[in-house]
């Protein structure tokens, strides 16, 4: 994004306030991300934020846990539920529960879907692959957390990881170098 130019920040940092106010509105309301950011921050609160988690995993539970055709079925629907998962860290920055959430959807698929991710071959091998690198993300940031968070998140991860070893997608968690076991704290 580029920077005004000094004369232009000048001029519009000295316009009325009632301008400025009303040249605010019509910039955020053209950015949809930042208008829900604002909503989030200024209307909802920090209070919404356990809410908006329940919410996301009421979401993650049932579709993982239905009759998929083929895996690249359970693979669309994986994604898409973890592109929830992204939205809703970029709205609130909450990291925790984008960690939280991507284990719980991991872990689902996992306990769920066995026969989808038994077996390491050509039509499992995209949902596979995608199962190891989000394991590999959550556990990036995971380490990023506060420890106090570690132990929240410990059992969670070594369920996933566990889950991930025991399935065809072992191959990959030992090329993508994940731990079997998660012991951050």
């Amino acid at each position: 994004m580029a920077a005004l130019p000094p004369d232009l920040r000048k001029a519009l940092l000295n316009l009325p306030q009632k301008e400025k106010d009303q040249l605010l509105a019509r910039l955020v309301s053209q950015d949809a991300v930042l208008t829900e950011q604002l909503a989030y921050r200024l209307l909802e609160g920090p209070e919404a934020l356990e809410d908006r988690r329940t919410f996301l995993r009421t979401q993650i539970d049932d579709p993982v846990r239905g009759y998929h055709q083929t895996p690249n079925d359970l693979l669309v629907i994986v994604r898409q539920l973890q592109a929830r998962i992204g939205y809703h860290a970029k709205i609130t920055g909450d990291v925790f529960g984008e960690v939280e959430l991507t284990v719980r959807l991991l872990n689902n698929v996992f306990e769920h879907q066995p026969a989808a991710v038994a077996r390491l071959h050509g039509p499992t091998q995209p949902l596979l692959q995608h199962l190891a690198r989000r394991a590999q993300e959550a556990l990036r940031q995971a380490e990023k957390l506060h420890p106090d968070y570690h132990l929240e998140l410990a059992d969670a991860i070594n369920i996933m990881l566990a889950g991930l070893w025991a399935s065809g997608a072992a191959p990959l968690a030992r090329e993508l170098g994940l731990p079997p076991h998660w012991g951050a704290f």
